[in-house]
């Protein structure tokens, strides 16, 4: 059995006061959670924080980006190392934010899968098309090519330590979401990709994680679909409440 992964994705919101209020009132409910991880991802400047409150909970924290480079004259950017020291044991990669307004690539987004395993990190590499690409046909292609270049070069056993997020970019943000029927085909035929390429065992034991506009009324049914295996939340990551909701399903 694949142990679930519920996720919350802070994008630019909260400041380090906000996160430490947010954990005050998140902690008591999902202390009893244990049927899944529970990962935050907070702003850079609030991972510290986040880590602290953390501690002594089985939440875990992660980054929403990283450079691939150890280290150098890349102003503005931070690496897998100060992720970890920062607390972090989980990192998103290529969130179809960062490809749409940050020129995200998959050839960047492989050197950066690389980079987070090679430092003890995580990866969540999150997948998905556009609405014009669904509506024409092109979905899964759009996802095979996503996949095949993302993970491009990589041996099962580095595989074996990435997650994957199915994010269709059309519900990201905009209260869309795609029905479980929808989500649940996608995730099949990325599990099918992962079989053709790492094998049996590796497409059984890989976590795909579904995102887009994923809420406390709506997780129930997602989470239904077998091939789901947790949530990569947003908005509705924002509220405590709404969030242990979720983690609670």
């Amino acid at each position: 059995m694949r142990r679930p992964i519920m996720a919350a994705n802070w994008k630019m919101f909260k400041t380090i006061a906000d996160t430490c209020a947010f954990f005050e009132k998140f902690r008591p409910l999902v202390s009893a959670s244990n049927h899944c991880d529970i990962v935050i991802c907070p702003s850079f400047v609030c991972l510290t924080a986040a880590a602290a409150a953390a501690q002594g909970t089985r939440i875990q924290i992660g980054g929403q980006n990283m450079y691939w480079a150890n280290e150098g004259a890349y102003t503005g950017e931070i690496c897998a190392s100060m992720l970890k020291s920062a607390g972090c044991e989980w990192v998103l990669i290529a969130h179809s934010e960062r490809r749409q307004h940050f020129c995200e690539t998959d050839e960047s987004a492989r050197k950066k899968i690389v980079a987070a395993i090679e430092a003890g990190l995580m990866p969540v590499y999150c997948v998905g098309e556009t609405l014009e690409q669904r509506q024409s046909g092109h979905m899964n292609a759009v996802l095979e090519t996503q996949f095949q270049r993302g993970t491009e070069g990589l041996t099962a056993e580095q595989f074996a330590k990435i997650a994957l997020a199915y994010e269709p970019v059309w519900a990201i943000g905009t209260g869309k979401v795609a029905t479980p029927e929808m989500a649940a085909d996608a995730h099949r035929f990325i599990r099918d990709q992962i079989k053709q390429k790492f094998g049996v065992d590796a497409a059984s034991a890989c976590r795909i994680l579904y995102g887009g506009s994923v809420k406390p009324d709506n997780v129930r049914g997602l989470m239904a679909q077998p091939d789901l295996d947790g949530a990569l939340v947003g908005g509705a990551s924002l509220d405590p409440n709404g969030f242990a909701a979720i983690v609670n399903f």
